[in-house]
């Protein structure tokens, strides 16, 4: 018997395992969204997407992040016939017409209301000390970003008038305890939260909620938006996905996707400028669009419009037939290379 069966036959610990072998790494489901540059900004590749682990969705009100969230909920609901959205809810601004704008079957719901962190804190961990590994399940809380702590609420109920120093420290306890969880049973956890300004001369956007949230998530996004008009009329937003922190993400990568009143998601926005960039997409003229031959660098006669830019037929031959996947990873994704040369 080698060192190595020797020690993994003494460990108390039942998934120890050689790690070439281990399930926690060798079968961690991905979960791949409808839309590419929403893959990038979870894993760095357009053929990626959603793993177990927590992702925080941050931003101002108004900012789509529920909607990003139910967009990821959905996608793995689709790709697990059997799985439940186990939903905690502490603002209750989804309606269950909202679900179903992303083809969520409000009959997989589990719709869990809370009022404080220690609430929270008790039937999630429960909730997840129950699960088996092969359940599927996405957990989505909605949000962190107001809830208060018991504490709070039980000075307001006495009348109390003082600063509560304890939100933090529960929030922070909380993320703990059910970091392992995530992985162990590989279940994502998808948290909105709420951002604020930092004081100083050069204010930056930061996650509310203490320290415990960057050290245990895997994916922080700070969602903003820019106005998307037609003259004087609004049609849409754009956001732009900060990525804050993320293990499989450069840090500080910046992620544009479009939504319009009218027609949603804009599956494929995001993706021009980086083709551009890239030299897969050529602006022969203002306003116009035309593909490029990669391997012999001529640019294609058939020029476009930018809404056209937004279809998969103009983007599949480029997929298809182009290494743009391979330029996308190497541009956002971390470890594509060897770390030591």
């Amino acid at each position: 018997m080698g060192i190595m069966d020797k020690l993994q036959k003494n460990s108390k610990i039942k998934q120890t395992a050689v790690l070439d072998k281990s399930k926690l790494f060798t079968e961690k489901s991905m979960v791949t969204t409808p839309v590419p540059m929403i893959n990038v900004a979870l894993s760095g590749d357009p053929d990626g997407g959603l793993s177990s682990g927590m992702t925080v969705l941050a931003g101002p009100s108004k900012h789509f992040k529920t909607s990003f969230g139910l967009l990821m909920a959905a996608a793995y609901l689709d790709k697990h016939e059997d799985a439940v959205l186990l939903f905690y809810d502490s603002e209750f601004g989804s309606p269950q017409n909202y679900f179903k704008s992303f083809g969520i079957d409000t009959k997989r719901v589990l719709h869990t209301p809370i009022t404080n962190v220690e609430e929270l804190k008790f039937d999630l961990i429960s909730q997840l000390e129950n699960m088996e590994r092969e359940d599927k399940v996405i957990i989505m809380i909605d949000s962190i970003g107001n809830i208060a702590s018991k504490k709070e609420l039980d000075d307001t109920m006495n009348e109390k008038s003082v600063a509560d120093m304890s939100r933090a420290k529960a929030l922070k306890s909380l993320f703990r305890m059910s970091t392992p969880y995530l992985t162990l049973k590989d279940i994502p956890l998808l948290a909105v939260n709420h951002t604020y300004q930092e004081i100083g001369m050069f204010p930056k956007a930061v996650v509310s909620g203490g320290t415990g949230i960057y050290y245990t998530a895997d994916n922080i996004w700070i969602i903003g938006r820019q106005q998307d008009k037609k003259g004087t009329d609004i049609v849409g937003y754009n956001f732009v996905i900060n990525v804050e922190k993320s293990r499989f993400v450069k840090e500080k990568s910046k992620l544009p996707i479009s939504v319009t009143w009218e027609g949603g998601i804009e599956s494929h926005s995001g993706l021009l400028d980086v083709a551009l960039e890239g030299g897969f997409v050529n602006k022969p003229t203002i306003g116009w669009y035309s593909r490029v031959d990669t391997d012999t660098g001529e640019i294609e006669d058939k020029k476009v419009r930018i809404a056209e830019t937004l279809k998969e037929e103009f983007w599949k031959p480029i997929f298809e037939n182009t290494n743009f996947k391979k330029y996308l990873k190497a541009k956002f994704q971390i470890g594509h290379i060897d770390m030591i040369q």
